[in-house]
Parts: structure tokens; sequence; C-alpha cells
């Protein structure tokens, strides 16, 4: 993997969220009221990077034992939440976890458009978190397909279809979820898009209309064909043969 975790970086567009919404029965208000609240609206940093947010308690569990110390001197684990520091320190924390551990560190790490963390890379559909990254590198479709089969791994789209809010961000953020009122949030998000006109879906292509068969030639009437050259051959020698049988009897 590309350590300066630089890819395409491509930006969602308007018709992936009718399409993946789809895939758990959801419209695209349901996704558009999640990236309104559990997003910060951008899946890329301003160097084009996915976005994420170093986690130094996960580090601290998934670290090796043998590597704990180190990352705790480091200042790079710790027991408890906390210390997340300014958005711009994020990759440079995540380096030097890295040359720790590097699957520890990508695990710690919440990332992209959703803020997938690393070690659910297999609920979001990922065999490994590498994989995940670097799909997460080149587009925002990635971050948002992402997010909706860990959805749907979890259990999470029931809540989602039935709008129950509460039950939706409690699955996805946690048990403090009302802290940041990440329900009433995403209530208020949804009545705000399903008053807003959803993205025109591409006509279906009109089934071509079938091509009919040629129709067989028609023979021409007998007494319009033309004579063949053999024809015009045996035509004049029958009358040559006439005229001189005609001659003959003149001369006797």
């Amino acid at each position: 993997m590309d350590l300066s975790f630089k890819g395409a970086a491509r930006r969602l567009d308007d018709i992936d969220l009718p399409k993946l919404g789809a895939l758990i029965g959801v419209g695209e208000d349901e996704l558009h009221a999640f990236i309104d609240v559990e997003t910060r609206g951008s899946g890329f940093d301003p160097q084009g990077r996915p976005i994420i947010l170093f986690e130094r308690h996960k580090f601290y569990k998934y670290v090796p034992a043998s590597k704990r110390t180190q990352a705790v001197n480091a200042g790079l684990a710790n027991k408890t939440p906390g210390g997340y520091g300014k958005e711009s320190e994020q990759y440079g924390k995540l380096l030097k976890a890295i040359a720790i551990d590097r699957q520890a560190a990508l695990y710690s790490c919440s990332w992209g458009l959703a803020q997938v963390m690393g070690f659910n890379h297999k609920l979001a559909g990922f065999d490994t978190v590498e994989a995940m990254v670097a799909a997460f590198m080149e587009d925002e479709e990635a971050h948002l397909q992402a997010a909706v089969t860990f959805t749907k791994n979890t259990g999470l789209d029931d809540e989602l279809r039935a709008h129950n809010w509460a039950a939706f961000a409690k699955g996805y953020n946690g048990a403090n979820y009302r802290i940041n009122a990440y329900d009433s949030k995403l209530a208020e998000a949804y009545r705000k898009w399903s008053r807003i006109k959803d993205t025109p879906q591409a006509a279906p292509p009109a089934p071509a209309k079938p091509t009919p068969a040629p129709k067989p030639a028609t023979p021409p009437d007998a007494s319009q064909r033309l004579p063949t050259p053999a024809a015009k051959q045996g035509f004049w020698a029958a009358l040559i043969a006439f005229i001189l049988k005609l001659l003959g009897r003149k001369g006797k």
C-alpha cells in the first residue's frame, strides 16, 4: 500500500445514493440523512487522502502486547479514549503507529466519509483492512458502499427502513449516541431531504424494434425474362438456316 494514502479521490455522484440505498431497501433520503449526520460531508482531506481519526484506545487494544509499552511511551496508545488532536495531526499519528505495528494502526482509525473503523473491515465487505483502505483511496462510492454493507451485516438496515432513528443511532454510534443527539439529528435531516425532489433516474432504454425479415425475391414473369446469350445464339442459327433453305428452293 502506498503510504501517501493518495488515490483517485473521486467524489460521490448523485446516482450513487439511490443505487446503494436500493441494496438495503431505502431511498436516497435516508442515505442523505445518514451522510448529513454521520459524516463530515467529504470523504477526503485537502490532500486527497481518506479522512481518518486515529483512536489511541483502539491502538492500545489491537497492538500486540509485546509492542504495547512502546506504543504507550510514544503517546499513541492509552486505555481511555480521547486525545484525538487536530484533523491535520491524524496521518502523522497513523504513520508513527504503522512503524510500530501496521495492521493494528490501520485497525485503529475510522476511515472515510462514513468513518468506518478499520477493525470492522469484514462487516464493511472487505477481506482485509488494507483492501478497504485501498478502495477508500479511490472513490467515495466505496466509502458509502462500506457503510451500507456494515448497516446490513449488523442488522441496522431494519432500523433505517423503519426510521427508528434512536435504535439506528445506538447501533451505529454506541450507547452514548444521545450525548450528541444523533437520533434527533437523523430525524430532522430525513424530514429535510424528504421534502426535496429525488435524483431523476435514467429511463431504461426502449427495446429495439425487431427488424422485419427480408421478403424473398419474386422471380420475374416468364414473359418478362430476357433471353440468355445461349438462347440468342440459337435464334440466329435457326434464322440463318431458314433463309438458306428458302434460297435453296429458289435456285431449283
